[in-house]
């Protein structure tokens, strides 16, 4: 059998083009990116996406377009079914419903977004505090936060309400008295099984502060159950307000919320139905639509889906 004789050649590289290099290598794939592009495949948590931020162009627009204000009296146009003067009717002070429909989804996305906010930031802090140090540090700042998620929800928020003055920011303090406390103990959970990770060893042999690593290393990583904890509190807050609204302990008159509309239409439901219609349904569909992109976050950042 004849042996094939190598020659020094046969030991160079090839040569490859520089662009063809790159598609042979092909494109780097982060996790941010991979979750993005596996989001991207859910199309309900896109159409939540597009209805949220058609929502909050309208609460800009809406009022404009239509040619009138929110707060407005004219009682000889009261109890209006919709026309093409007024496109949602008009309620018993003669308010446009349309106009007050897009002020109030002003209101009603800005108290939701603010107490989501705000329990992102407090339970940011005192999650990645607690689950960092561990040990006393936790014990004790986790029975604070047992001791206040042990009080009814509602209740503090409802007692708030009636001892402060009414506000738009002393309904949102009033909501997230308590309300940061899911958010920390996902933070701390998610901390305590990272602070044990190699580089977060190494980055702390090397002299690394812990608030670097905590800020940098620690917090960073927990992002994706962060992220989806805060877009299923958003609806949450929103339904909040509404109900506060409805019991008459939410945004003080003449400002106008989806649930302030709902409490002024419910007394002349029977005769009236349209004006209960608009609000209740924004309201709806708005939870609708974050749960919707909170459930698609959740698929796309799960690392067990990956």
């Amino acid at each position: 059998m004849a042996q094939t004789q190598l020659k020094n050649s046969d030991f160079e590289p090839l040569y490859v083009d520089e662009s063809e290099a790159e598609k042979i290598a092909g494109e780097s794939n982060s996790y941010w990116k991979d979750a993005w592009r596996r989001f991207k495949k859910n199309k309900l948590a896109l159409s939540g996406v597009v209805v949220i931020i058609l929502l909050g162009i309208m609460s800009f627009l809406g009022g404009p377009i239509s040619g009138h204000n929110y707060f407005s009296n004219d009682l000889l146009s009261a109890n209006k079914q919709p026309s093409a003067e007024h496109w949602f009717g008009t309620d018993n002070l003669g308010r446009d419903i349309f106009a007050r429909t897009w002020y109030g989804a002003k209101i009603s996305l800005f108290i939701g977004l603010m107490a989501a906010l705000i329990d992102l930031i407090i339970g940011i802090i005192w999650g990645s505090i607690a689950g960092f140090f561990g040990g006393k540090v936790d014990e004790y700042m986790m029975r604070v936060a047992d001791i206040l998620y042990g009080v009814p929800y509602l209740l503090v928020v409802i007692l708030l309400m009636v001892i402060l003055p009414q506000g738009l920011w002393t309904l949102i303090i009033a909501m997230t008295i308590t309300g940061w406390i899911n958010m920390a103990r996902i933070v701390r959970g998610q901390v305590m099984q990272l602070k044990s990770e190699e580089y977060v060893l190494a980055s702390q042999s090397l002299g690394a502060s812990n608030v670097r690593l905590l800020f940098k290393h620690l917090v960073p990583n927990t992002m994706g159950p962060i992220l989806v904890t805060l877009t299923l509190t958003i609806p949450t807050a929103i339904f909040t307000e509404a109900f506060l609204s409805f019991l008459g302990l939410g945004v003080p008159a003449p400002l106008a919320s989806w649930g302030t509309m709902s409490s002024d239409a419910l007394a002349s439901f029977q005769y009236f139905p349209f004006q209960l219609f608009f609000p209740a349904f924004f309201i709806c569909l708005t939870m609708l639509a974050f749960n919707v992109i909170g459930d698609g976050m959740r698929d796309a950042l799960d690392p067990k889906e990956r």
